[in-house]
C-alpha cells in the first residue's frame, strides 16, 4: 500500500509561452494565441505538494501539513506569486513558462528542503486553469492533461443484451436522460527537456474539436454512428474517447466524468477502473494523550482544541476489476454507493474520537481515517478497492493506493 498526503497552495502570476528563437508561426503551432501576449497572461494557478512516507505509528502523521505549508509556500511566495515568471524567475530565463515546466521546478526546488525527513516529496500537481494542468513527478516522468467538456443525451443500455436484461441491469437509466461530461486527456513524458510544448496546441486543438463536434448535444445511441454497436455506458464511452484520441496522439490515459462524483478511467494497457465520491460530516480533535499539553498544542495547534472542531469530509473510492464487454460495465454503480453510504453512516455526524470505536486508542488523523476506512471498506467491494481519496478540506488530501 502507498499512501501519499498532498498539501494545496495557490499562487498567481502572468507569463507567455514563447521560444525567441523560433518564428511567430512556430509557436502559434505550438502554444496557441496566447504565444503572442508579448507582456504575458495571467493565471490563477493551484499547486498540490505531494508526499509519501511511513505513518508514525504515535502521532498518525505521515508528515506535518504545516511544514509543508511553511517551507513549500516560502518557495511559491517568493519566487512564483505575483510574478511575470519569463523576467523574475530564473528558471524560466530559458524555457518556456509551462505548466509541466513549472511543476518540474517546483519539484526540484522543494525537494531538497525535505531531503533530511522520512517522508519524501514525489509528485508537484500544478493547475493552470480549469482545463489545464501539469503533474511531475520526482523520478523525472511529467504528465500533461487537458480537460474538455460536451454534453449528450444517452440510453444507458447495451445493444448485446435484451430489454429485461437491460431494464434489470441499468434501472431507470435505460430510459433516455442526459449528462454535462467532462473528459481529462493525459499524456505522458519520460524525462521530458521542456523546451517546447509538451503537446502541440495544434494537434490537441484538432482532436479536442473533433470530439466535441462528433458528441457534444447529440444522442450518442442513435446520433453517433460508431456508437450504435456498442454499450452506452460511461466506462464504454471513456474507451470511446481514449480510442479516438490515441489515434491521432499517443494516449496515458483518459478520466470521463458523467457527473462530479462519478467517472470511469482507461489506461493505455486497457486497464480500466470506475470511482465515486461521496462525503460526510464529522468532529475530532487531534491529540496524542501520552504527549503533554505543551506538546499537543505544538504539533496539532488549533486541531489540539479540547473541545474539537469538525470537517465536511470527501471521500473518492476507486474501483478495478474486469471490463465486460457484452454490458459495458466494470461494475455495479449501485454496490459501490451502498457499500460507501453504509460505511460512512458509522462515522457521519459523530465525533470520530468519542463516539466510534475506531479512534479511541489512535489519532484521527486524516492518514489513519483513510487507512481505517480502506479495511472497512475493501471488503464489500470484494476486495477491488485500488485507490482511496479523503480531503479533509480543499488544501488537505490523503490518499492510499494499492501496489503490486
Amino acid at each position: 500500500m502507498l499512501l501519499t498526503v498532498s498539501k494545496r497552495l495557490e499562487f498567481s502570476a502572468s507569463r507567455r509561452l514563447h521560444v525567441p528563437d523560433w518564428t511567430e508561426s512556430e509557436n502559434l503551432i505550438a502554444f496557441g494565441p496566447e504565444s503572442a501576449a508579448a507582456y504575458g497572461s495571467g493565471r490563477n494557478y493551484v499547486v498540490y505538494f505531494i508526499f509519501s512516507g511511513t505513518v508514525d505509528p504515535v502521532t498518525g502523521m505521515l508528515i506535518n501539513i504545516s511544514e509543508i505549508k511553511r517551507r513549500a509556500g516560502r518557495i511559491v511566495d517568493d519566487e512564483y506569486d505575483h510574478k511575470f515568471l519569463n523576467e523574475d524567475n530564473e528558471a524560466f530565463r530559458k524555457l518556456p513558462p509551462t505548466a509541466e515546466n513549472i511543476a518540474r521546478n517546483l519539484v526540484q526546488q522543494v525537494q531538497p528542503l525535505f531531503a533530511k525527513g522520512d517522508a519524501q516529496l514525489v509528485a508537484v500537481h500544478l493547475r493552470e486553469a480549469p482545463g489545464r494542468a501539469a503533474t511531475a513527478y520526482a523520478d523525472g516522468t511529467c504528465d500533461s492533461h487537458y480537460w474538455f467538456e460536451f454534453s449528450a443525451a444517452r440510453r444507458t443500455m447495451s445493444p448485446q443484451l435484451s430489454a429485461d436484461e437491460n431494464a434489470r441491469l441499468f434501472g431507470a437509466a435505460a430510459g433516455i436522460h442526459g449528462h454535462n461530461y467532462r473528459a481529462r486527456l493525459t499524456f505522458r513524458h519520460e524525462n521530458f527537456p521542456g523546451d517546447g510544448a509538451a503537446v502541440r496546441f495544434d494537434d490537441l486543438d484538432h482532436c479536442i474539436h473533433s470530439l466535441r463536434s462528433e458528441l457534444d448535444h447529440r444522442y450518442l445511441n442513435e446520433d453517433v454512428a460508431a456508437l450504435r454497436d456498442r454499450p452506452l455506458t460511461t466506462e464504454s464511452l471513456a474507451e470511446y474517447i481514449y480510442e479516438r484520441t490515441n489515434a491521432r496522439i499517443p494516449l496515458h490515459r483518459v478520466r470521463l466524468h458523467e457527473r462530479d462524483d462519478f467517472f470511469a478511467e482507461v489506461f493505455e494497457d486497457e486497464s480500466m477502473f470506475v470511482g465515486m465520491r461521496i462525503p460526510f460530516n464529522a468532529a475530532h480533535r487531534l491529540h496524542v494523550p501520552s504527549f503533554s499539553s505543551e506538546q499537543n498544542t505544538e504539533l496539532f495547534g488549533k486541531c489540539n482544541n479540547p473541545a474539537g472542531h469538525g470537517h465536511h469530509y470527501v471521500t473518492e473510492a476507486t474501483i478495478g476489476g474486469q471490463y465486460n464487454k457484452r454490458t459495458g460495465t466494470l461494475a455495479d454503480f449501485v454496490k459501490i454507493q451502498e457499500a460507501m453510504t453504509k460505511t460512512l453512516n458509522e462515522w457521519d455526524n459523530r465525533h470520530l474520537d468519542l463516539e466510534t470505536a475506531e479512534f479511541r486508542e489512535s489519532p484521527s488523523t486524516g492518514e489513519n481515517i483513510v487507512r481505517t476506512l480502506w479495511a472497512k471498506l475493501d471488503p464489500k467491494l470484494d476486495h477491488k478497492l485500488a485507490r482511496l481519496r479523503l480531503w479533509e478540506t480543499k488544501n488537505n488530501r490523503f490518499t492510499l493506493r494499492r501496489t503490486l
